[in-house]
């Protein structure tokens, strides 16, 4: 690869703007996320190029390459890093600031992907608003990737020149896209390992392009442009199973675009395009920050101007920050000046998360004092006050729940045989909640307790979608059909208690999702209890709550108390309890955050442990007057 490429920074502005889109919420643009992959290919293709140019010239130093890799991206990222702890600091309440603290942290580490895939594959997380470094992922990604591309290839040409280089990019490439085929999830879209064979696609094309640059210039012209077509094609995908084979469109796409001209490229190449590629880094580093922090919940178009108005911030990191570092002749005359340079654009984001996370502790404990009559359970410990069930609630992909059973002495005893003289607690993380109560009702009774929860997943059958893996969640299905045949195994309880989020789908589809599973229910003969859904908040409590009044966070009614079509009516053999009145009093137009020195939600919908054990007796007195459970004094 010789010269500079105009229609290469041209390509840069197409994954740019693709990414903008995407964010903005523009409507026909939902495919816009395969901005990064492009970015991923355009990356691999030049730096590959630039590793085997200086590696065939005798060149090549692992310290002047990760000293370039330095000066390019690590100012830039540190100041936006930088200005993302200050705005959390200012503008967020003390919890999420708290949370955007980490975020800065393993960012500016270059481990954010990590973190993220493990909050988006913990359910107790999941709820949580979205970082406003969130897109920090792919810079983590690109590093880690690089971190062991180029010692890679420095073994493989001093070991057996340039075949030895396509063979190794050839073995990354083919092994990181089958392992991106069998992961799934967050670890598929984030991790590096699965997204190393699109940096390995650009760094084929690299290898390739001295004997393609021969290629006619008609079947090249025909080449370019159907990249451009399965480029364009992929604005039409969604985001359920990426990346998968899917991204095998984009990011052929990017390689046939950059490997054979076209009168596509020329348009790349036209000045405008050049300028928004050169752009594109700072404005894919700002966008994302301000769209989170001004725009969430707003409308398309207001995004969309927020998108638009980053590319000021944008301009100015690159005018005063990015350019003027990466173009330095004092900073790169040698190679440590340019590592000092990257370890301060580091150093100083990480001070920056520590001081703003060590400031938002104080200021949580603080706000809580404003909350009205002083939460028993405050905004910070609201937020991990989980139910004390051991694991029970399985993983997203497990389809068996672990023999989860509480003794009337307190033990747990995995392992132990189902007897007659015991509560099964039954349905999703809705269900999970009521563990304390349902505790409470067999242990005071002489009875075990059998937990079979499952994060995400409708008792009634309905096929749904899980956004953490990106695809129908197949592992529900086997789940609640293992689950339901394991009742039908064992000896008949004597209560069932069934609760579920009632936000799947619709009513109708909801009701006909749950007859096949009551029918089977039934047939076991123990009386089941329904727990209607408790409302739902649609807004991080503890967050609003560590830094706004308790009055300053309740919830319209209207969104909270959604209609829970089965407890609307009556079915013979199935009972209904419902604390809705008690969760959202009156007939205001909003329900409380807190209550009577209580905070209600430990996130976006699901109780504190703390007021299941407020409601236990409450409820325990509503199974006895049904005569469902007997009598404790």
């Amino acid at each position: 690869m010789t010269g500079h490429r105009k229609d290469v920074d041209g390509l840069r502005a197409v994954a740019v703007l693709f990414v903008l889109a995407f964010h903005a919420s523009v409507p026909g643009l939902g495919g816009g996320f395969v901005g990064v992959d492009v970015f991923f290919v355009i990356s691999g293709f030049l730096i590959t190029g630039l590793i085997v140019r200086d590696l065939a010239a005798g060149t090549f130093s692992l310290a002047d390459f990760y000293a370039r890799r330095a000066r390019r991206i690590l100012p830039a990222a540190g100041t936006v890093l930088v200005a993302s702890a200050l705005a959390a600091w200012l503008l967020l309440p003390p919890l999420r600031a708290a949370d955007v603290a980490a975020d800065v942290f393993t960012a500016a580490l270059y481990v954010a992907n990590w973190r993220f895939i493990a909050q988006e594959t913990d359910y107790l997380a999941a709820d949580r608003d979205p970082s406003p470094l969130l897109h920090f992922w792919s810079l983590a990604v690109e590093e880690q990737f690089y971190l062991v591309w180029a010692p890679l290839l420095l073994a493989a040409f001093w070991l057996a020149g340039r075949r030895a280089v396509a063979a190794a990019a050839v073995l990354v490439t083919a092994g990181s896209f089958a392992l991106s085929l069998s992961w799934d999830g967050p670890a598929a879209y984030l991790a590096s390992p699965t997204r190393a064979w699109q940096f390995g696609v650009g760094a084929l094309a690299a290898l390739a392009l001295p004997y393609l640059s021969r290629t006619p210039r008609l079947p090249a012209a025909l080449l370019g442009t159907a990249g451009a077509a399965a480029l364009a094609w992929s604005l039409t995908l969604d985001e359920s199973g990426y990346p998968g084979t899917q991204a095998l469109v984009p990011t052929l796409g990017t390689a046939a675009l950059i490997l054979f001209r076209s009168p596509v490229s020329a348009l790349l190449s036209h000045g405008w395009m050049g300028a928004v590629g050169r752009l594109s880094f700072a404005w894919y580093l700002w966008h994302w920050p301000v769209v989170v922090l001004f725009g969430d919940g707003r409308s398309w178009p207001v995004k969309l101007a927020l998108v638009i108005g980053s590319a000021l911030p944008a301009w100015l990191t690159m005018r005063l920050v990015e350019r003027p570092v990466r173009f330095s002749k004092v900073v790169a005359e040698l190679p440590r000046r340019g590592l000092a340079v990257g370890t301060a654009a580091m150093t100083v984001p990480v001070t920056a998360a520590l001081l703003l996370g060590g400031a938002s502790v104080p200021r949580a404990e603080v706000a809580t004092a404003v909350v009205e009559k002083a939460p028993t359970v405050d905004a910070a410990a609201a937020r991990t006050d989980y139910p004390p069930s051991e694991g029970c609630e399985v993983a997203l992909t497990t389809t068996t729940s672990p023999p989860c059973l509480f003794t009337p002495s307190g033990s747990g005893r995995a392992g132990a045989v189902p007897g007659n003289d015991r509560v099964v607690l039954l349905g999703d993380s809705h269900a999970g909640q009521w563990f304390t109560m349902a505790r409470r009702v067999a242990q005071r009774r002489g009875w075990t307790l059998e937990v079979l929860t499952k994060p995400g997943c409708p008792l009634a059958a309905l096929k749904v979608v899980d956004p953490r893996l990106g695809r129908e969640y197949r592992e529900c299905d086997q789940w609640r059909e293992n689950t339901l045949t394991r009742l039908e195994g064992e000896t008949p309880p004597r209560l069932i208690l069934l609760a579920s989020l009632t936000a799947y789908a619709d009513a109708k589809a909801t009701l006909k999702g749950w007859r096949p599973t009551l029918e089977r229910l039934s047939r076991l003969g123990a009386p089941l209890v329904y727990l209607r859904d408790t409302p739902l908040p649609g807004i991080d409590v503890p967050a609003c709550l560590s830094g706004k009044p308790a009055e300053s966070c309740a919830f319209p009614r209207s969104r909270g108390l959604a209609p829970d079509p089965l407890a609307a009516g009556r079915r013979p053999g199935l009972w209904t309890l419902d604390v809705s009145d008690l969760l959202c009093p009156g007939n205001g137009p909003t329900c409380p955050a807190s209550l009577d020195g209580v905070v209600l939600y430990r996130d976006d919908s699901h109780l504190t442990n703390t007021l299941v054990q407020r409601l236990a007796p409450r409820l325990e007195q509503q199974l006895e007057g049904l005569d469902l459970i007997p009598t404790v004094l």
